[in-house]
């Protein structure tokens, strides 16, 4: 195990993420292939574009409209349902099949950890912000921000990038690294692959919009399952390597607050372990959506992103010492 992380770790940090052919560009092709023919929600867009219904039938379909939408949620979730099932069992039970215990299953493993893991690819994106932000080239730092954030980026301030960017960073430090890195340490190869496509399926379908709500429910489920351990193991470690009572405090407070169960503890912990303010309002789509505030101290200023990055390096030593610890007895 731990000489399969490792090797990953260095193919990781020699290499980066993979430019051409990355496994996951193919999976979120099948996923959206599958999204169009299983969400009804998006079928029906299709479909009212092109039916002409008659004044008789609106009628039965309005005094009918609350058990018809019922039924028609429920539907669209175990059309979901299906849609997870197809993308993640499928590979899982693949990766299992074809991970032996000899040199081809040692090589197999550490490519496939080395695919899922994103420490050297997310901090890369966190500098693509970080570097014209110093150079208050902020249209620049704005677009790059946009390409690893949700939310609007056009209007932001300084300050706002570099709250984005940090709770990006702190976010993805969860699901690109600690929580691969812990399913692997419990499953190996195959719970590697089956979290990692489930933490995709999340961010490509676990939204609450009209059009995912529904869809992309047990997306969204699933990964706060595989989640929920990794994530405040996490958050213990932001807490570790940075400013301890304030991290807890923060956590405590509030973690709970925020919309995801396992996001709002990572960020909040690692929020007060770097003593600086995140969260609060933001605009989605157009909207101002109103967030919790995360963290306490300063405000968030463009050394913060930095920051955030060298504490996911100490994090991850961390992590590798813990394993070192548990896998070398076993050596001697």
């Amino acid at each position: 195990m731990l000489i399969v992380l490792l090797c990953a770790l260095l193919l990781d940090y020699f290499f980066g993420e993979p430019v051409k052919y990355h496994p996951l560009v193919a999976f979120g092709q099948l996923a959206n292939w599958l999204e169009e023919r299983l969400n009804e929600t998006l079928i029906n867009i299709h479909s009212e574009s092109k039916v002409e219904f008659s004044s008789e039938f609106i009628i039965e379909a309005t005094n009918d409209s609350g058990s018809s939408s019922t039924k028609a949620s429920n539907q669209n979730r175990l059309n979901g349902l299906i849609a997870v099932l197809i993308c993640i069992m499928p590979a899982g039970w693949l990766t299992y099949a074809v991970v032996d215990e000899g040199i081809i299953g040692f090589v197999l493993e550490v490519i496939i950890l080395y695919f899922a893991i994103g420490l050297s690819s997310l901090k890369q994106h966190a500098q693509e912000v970080l570097i014209p932000l110093v150079e208050r080239q902020y249209e620049q730092a704005r677009q790059a921000l946009s390409k690893i954030v949700s939310r609007d980026t056009e209007d932001m301030d300084e300050e706002g990038i570099c709250r984005a960017a940090t709770e990006s960073v702190l976010e993805n430090g969860n699901d690109a690294v600690f929580a691969t890195i812990f399913w692997f340490a419990v499953a190996g190869a195959p719970g590697v692959v089956i979290f990692r496509l489930t933490n995709t399926l999340d961010a490509m379908w676990g939204y609450k919009t009209e059009r995912f709500n529904s869809f992309g429910f047990f997306a969204a489920k699933f990964d706060d399952i595989l989640n929920y351990i990794p994530a405040r193991l996490t958050a213990v470690t932001y807490a570790l390597m940075g400013n301890w009572k304030n991290a807890m405090q923060c956590w405590t407070i509030q973690g709970s607050l925020w919309e995801s169960p396992n996001s709002g503890v990572v960020m909040a912990a690692g929020a007060g372990a770097l003593d600086v303010q995140l969260g609060g309002a933001d605009q989605y789509h157009g909207e101002y959506k109103e967030r919790p505030d995360l963290g306490c101290g300063q405000k968030a200023k463009p050394e913060v992103i930095q920051q955030a990055c060298d504490l996911l390096d100490r994090s991850t030593i961390v992590w590798v010492v813990i394993i070192a610890l548990i896998t070398i007895p076993s050596w001697i």
